[in-house]
């Protein structure tokens, strides 16, 4: 239940609600979060694995960009404009959390999604690797786990509100192995640690910025966390790849690609 509370609420794939389930069971999915992100990178993975053999990397990288965005319904990006309109344009914590419960979108909003777009596609093609496709969706949502559960709602109401009031530490303990497994496969003992180490640190400056302009985190700081942090594992992942670290290759898990 708690896998399938997540998957739908993470992407728009067609789950059937269970019986009797309620939004509380939000907080209780945090710690399939990682899950529903490998899931996802393993669709990337495999669209660019076919899409490359017909088209070019910088359009296969478009192409993947357009697919996260829909499989994800857009929530991640719609948290993210108006987290950046209401920190640009919100004088005070009630104007900034006003702003953000506002339908309307603003130029600073429309010019974050831009930029982390372009990031993100920049990142996609320069790192042209099924590695880093599959575990990019995976950290970033196992990196909010922890930034729910460190930082406080900055409301009492609306769904940031009920999935933080829901959360366990155990969940984010079963979504920290789940990625440190996976991390350690695909990248490699040193890498992976490092990858998550220095991904959770960036995620949790984000949110000590996010709580002293808001007063804590709401679902809209959620999304843009999850969108920063697709990024930020992409970037990482690449200086990481370009780094003189020594890594075992023992502990290196070979792709079949």
């Amino acid at each position: 239940m708690g896998f399938l509370a997540a998957l739908r609420f993470l992407t728009v794939f067609p789950v059937t609600k269970s019986k009797g389930e309620g939004l509380e069971q939000l907080g209780r999915s945090l710690a399939y979060f990682p899950l529903v992100g490998i899931l996802l990178g393993a669709i990337l993975a495999g669209l660019s694995y076919i899409l490359q053999l017909i088209l070019p990397v910088p359009v296969v990288s478009i192409l993947l960009v357009a697919a996260l965005v829909i499989m994800t319904g857009a929530h991640h990006i719609d948290g993210l404009i108006d987290t950046c309109d209401a920190m640009v344009t919100g004088k005070t914590r009630e104007q900034r959390l006003a702003i953000m419960s506002d339908t309307r979108v603003g130029a600073f909003g429309i010019t974050g999604a831009c930029l982390i777009l372009i990031a993100k596609y920049a990142a996609i093609t320069q790192a042209a690797g099924f590695t880093a496709l599959l575990i990019m969706p995976m950290l970033s949502r196992w990196a909010l786990v922890g930034a729910i559960l460190i930082f406080p709602s900055a409301k009492k109401t609306g769904m940031g509100f009920i999935i933080r009031n829901g959360a366990r530490w155990g969940g984010f303990v079963a979504a920290t192995l789940l990625s440190i497994l996976l991390s350690v496969i695909f990248l490699g003992l040193l890498k992976g640690f490092v990858l998550m180490a220095g991904l959770f640190s960036l995620i949790c400056c984000l949110g000590l910025l996010f709580t002293r302009l808001f007063g804590g985190l709401s679902g809209d700081n959620y999304g843009a966390l999850v969108e920063i942090g697709e990024v930020l594992s992409l970037v990482l992942i690449l200086i990481l790849n370009s780094s003189s670290l020594a890594i075992p290759s023992s502990y290196i898990f070979k792709l079949p690609f």
